[in-house]
């Protein structure tokens, strides 16, 4: 089957979270909306988020992406913070772990295993360059996506990296926040 005619075939879960994206970014980052194809190209709706922890499962990483530009919202609106533009938070949300649209395959009984084959390392560098590629981040939102991660950055040698995108950016801060509710508190 050629690639043209695997994008025709879209599962239910996969429609569910194209809908849910096109309704949640008309509302909150329209400028967001022409992006829902490049997305679906990539396996963004229909992918999970791993294949043993928060999101695994298909279309789990579009659910926890939203839970985290959700998150991101409310605690906008909770705590007051402020962004370079309004619609960093959904932007940061939903493009933070883009770099593993392309980490997973599906088997044919239907099982989704781990299979890294690009050629970009890294977690939150790779996402940056993924979102690069739709849209134009600020270097607050780049700074929120790469260190999104937060004390789970492997390589403790980036710490003091990532300690002085904090401290100029307070906003990494509580994109880790949300990313940990998103996935250790909602379990999304």
């Amino acid at each position: 089957m050629r690639e043209t005619e695997k994008r025709i075939e879209t599962t239910k879960t996969e429609q569910k979270n194209i809908n849910m994206y096109c309704s949640f970014v008309q509302e909150k980052a329209p400028k967001m909306f022409c992006f829902f194809i490049e997305l679906q190209s990539m396996g963004y709706f229909r992918v999970p988020a791993s294949t043993k922890y928060h999101g695994n499962h298909e279309g789990g990483l579009f659910e926890h992406s939203y839970a985290v530009a959700e998150t991101l919202l409310e605690l906008t609106e909770k705590l007051g913070l402020n962004w370079s533009r309004p619609e960093s938070p959904v932007i940061i949300g939903l493009f933070h772990d883009l770099c593993k649209c392309d980490q997973y395959k599906q088997l044919e009984n239907g099982t989704w295993v781990y299979e890294n084959s690009g050629i970009i390392p890294g977690h939150g560098e790779k996402s940056v360059i993924y979102a690069q590629k739709l849209t134009k981040l600020t270097d607050e939102e780049i700074a929120c996506i790469r260190w999104h991660m937060g004390s789970y950055e492997t390589d403790t040698k980036m710490w003091e990296y990532y300690d002085r995108a904090i401290r100029k950016y307070n906003n990494v801060l509580y994109t880790h926040m949300a990313d940990m509710i998103a996935s250790k508190i909602k379990d999304i």
